[in-house]
C-alpha cells in the first residue's frame, strides 16, 4: 500500500513522516527522489520544478506499506491520500518563522484557507482523509495517520475543516 502524505508547506509532513520512519515505516521524500532521478529543475524565479508525471512513472517502492511525502504527493498514484491541514493563523506563524518572504507566506496560507491541496486530492480519486495538525504533537498526528490505515476514519473525512473565513484575516496581514 502506498500512502501519500501531502499538504500545504508547513503543515507538518516532514515532522509526521520522521515519526513514521522512526517507527520502522518506509518513507520516500519525493523532492529527494526527484533530484536523484534528475527530475527537478530550477526555474527563472529560483523555484524548484518537479516533473511529477515522470517521477510517478519512475518511482518504484518495494515495501508492503510506504509513505510518499511532498506538497504534491497527492499527484502521484497512491492507494490512499492523507492531507495534513493547519489553521491559517498558525501556518502563517510557522512559515514566517522559517524566514520565508511575506508574499510566499501569504500565497501558501491563502491556499490552505481555501483548501487547494484538499480539493486537488479529492479530485484524484483514491480515498482522501485530512488531519488537523494545528495544535498536535507530531507523534499524535502520526498516530492518526496510522489509525486511518487501520480503518479508524471517523473524524478524518475530507471537507470537515473550513477556514475560508480566514481569507479576510490574511488580507489584513498585508495591509
Amino acid at each position: 500500500m502506498l500512502v501519500a502524505i501531502t499538504g500545504t508547506p508547513g503543515t507538518g509532513k516532514s515532522t509526521v513522516c520522521d515519526v513514521l520512519a522512526s517507527r520502522g515505516y518506509h518513507v520516500v521524500d519525493l523532492d529527494v527522489a526527484a533530484k536523484e532521478l534528475g527530475l527537478a529543475e530550477t526555474d527563472e524565479a529560483g523555484d524548484t520544478v518537479i516533473d511529477v508525471d515522470a517521477l510517478a512513472d519512475r518511482l518504484h517502492v518495494q515495501t508492503k506499506v510506504a509513505f510518499v511525502k511532498a506538497h504534491y504527493a497527492h499527484r502521484v498514484p497512491t492507494n490512499l491520500i492523507v492531507v495534513l491541514r493547519c489553521h491559517p493563523q498558525e501556518l502563517w506563524r510557522r512559515l514566517a518563522a522559517r524566514g520565508w518572504p511575506l508574499e510566499k507566506v501569504r500565497e501558501n496560507v491563502e491556499a490552505e484557507a481555501i483548501d487547494v491541496i484538499l480539493q486537488e486530492a479529492v479530485a484524484r480519486g483514491p480515498p482522501v482523509f485530512e488531519i488537523d495538525t494545528t495544535a498536535k504533537r507530531a507523534e499524535d498526528a502520526a498516530a492518526e495517520v496510522l489509525a486511518v490505515l487501520q480503518g479508524k476514519v471517523a473524524g478524518h473525512e475530507p471537507g470537515r475543516l473550513d477556514w475560508s473565513e480566514e481569507v479576510a484575516w490574511i488580507g489584513s496581514r498585508l495591509a
